[in-house]
């Protein structure tokens, strides 16, 4: 039978989706990510978003972000214990380092397996050599709700646009744009007063697992369906800069 294979991350979150995964099903391979240098991260951002948004959230990543790590350390705690989340280490003996997840070593990985299924988490866009080297279901877990919110930190700019509604996660298949996919299912979540920017993708990822688990069931069994997306806007949302973020919590309180 053929299995399943995640492309992945070197982050907490992935972590979390891998240990949750391997409860239930028997994962072939763990495909994991180098981390971008800052260097290439801020040339990429200044050509696609100018040199002051750019600065702007390179500001907010040195200045602000330690800060609400710190404040969410606690809330953090709670919910790992109150979702019986596991951030432990992968298995070494699982996971094959990759440069990048569109090089020519992931395409002959994925070949040589052909999972069934291919999870993918936190990791770059794909592009169409991975798409189309095999014939697996791509899925993504994106933390927020598609597509209002396509792109990054979902959960809070829903909640930074007054739109505590569509704060949730997606489970949706992946095609060559962002966030794009056809949606396979969603969910809301509940933020609470103690929750912040840095526990947001944490509560997602909680909601999350359970929604991937059946995702995968599905896919396995050649039945996966899709849902009709929520009416609204489309946008493509980024980091946010120290300046956005401070106003939002200074007027509206979002944290």
């Amino acid at each position: 039978m053929r299995g399943v294979v995640l492309l992945i991350d070197s982050s907490d979150l992935s972590r979390i989706i891998f240990n949750a995964l391997a409860r239930d099903f028997k994962i072939d391979a763990v495909v994991r990510e180098a981390k971008v240098s800052r260097w290439a991260m801020l040339k990429r951002r200044i050509k696609r978003l100018g040199l002051q948004i750019a600065l702007g959230q390179v500001t907010f990543a040195i200045c602000v972000a330690p800060w609400l790590r710190r404040e969410g350390r606690r809330r953090r705690i709670e919910i790992l214990q109150a979702y019986e989340m596991d951030d432990s280490p992968i298995p070494a003996d699982t996971v094959i380092d990759v440069s990048s997840v569109n090089d020519a070593r992931t395409r002959t990985i994925l070949q040589e397996l052909s999972p069934a299924v291919i999870v993918v988490n936190g990791t770059r866009l794909l592009d169409k050599g991975v798409l189309n080297a095999v014939g697996s279901i791509f899925l993504n877990t994106h933390v927020g709700i598609t597509p209002l919110y396509r792109g990054t930190h979902g959960g809070y700019w829903a909640l930074a646009s007054g739109d505590r509604e569509h704060c949730g996660v997606t489970v949706h298949k992946i095609d060559t744009g962002i966030d794009t996919g056809e949606i396979v299912s969603q969910a809301r979540i509940e933020p609470v007063a103690s929750d912040n920017f840095y526990t947001y993708p944490l509560l997602q990822i909680a909601y999350a697992r359970e929604l991937l688990k059946a995702a995968i069931r599905d896919a396995l069994e050649d039945k996966l369906g899709t849902i009709p997306p929520p009416t609204g806007r489309s946008r493509l949302w980024s980091h946010p800069t120290a300046f956005q973020y401070l106003r939002n919590r200074i007027v509206s309180g979002i944290r």
